[in-house]
């Protein structure tokens, strides 16, 4: 999954600061960075399903950032925290 561009909703980026501590930077660093991607489930809209996206960035945080892939290239981010371990191991294990 290439992704090019980045569509940002003002409530989503204030529930990313506010209840997971992670900025717009860092989230836009996982999803241009090439990260290990796996489909969650199927989206409410057909042809949009919800994606995971994991990397490790810059500052050497390991983020997993849940999108929708909107159309080619084109990501809506939904919420972005930490990963927990299993979700590190599997990023390790696939990178």
């Amino acid at each position: 999954m290439r992704i090019t561009d980045i569509i940002w909703k003002e409530r989503i980026v204030a529930k990313l600061a506010d209840k997971h501590a992670v900025t717009v930077d860092e989230v836009e660093s996982v999803l241009l960075s090439g990260p290990v991607v796996r489909r969650v489930r199927k989206g409410r809209v057909r042809g949009e399903d919800v994606y995971a996206a994991l990397a490790q960035i810059h500052s050497g945080r390991y983020l997993i950032v849940f999108l929708i892939y909107k159309r080619i290239g084109i990501a809506l981010p939904i919420s972005a925290r930490n990963m927990n371990d299993t979700e590190r191991k599997y990023y390790e294990k696939h990178k």
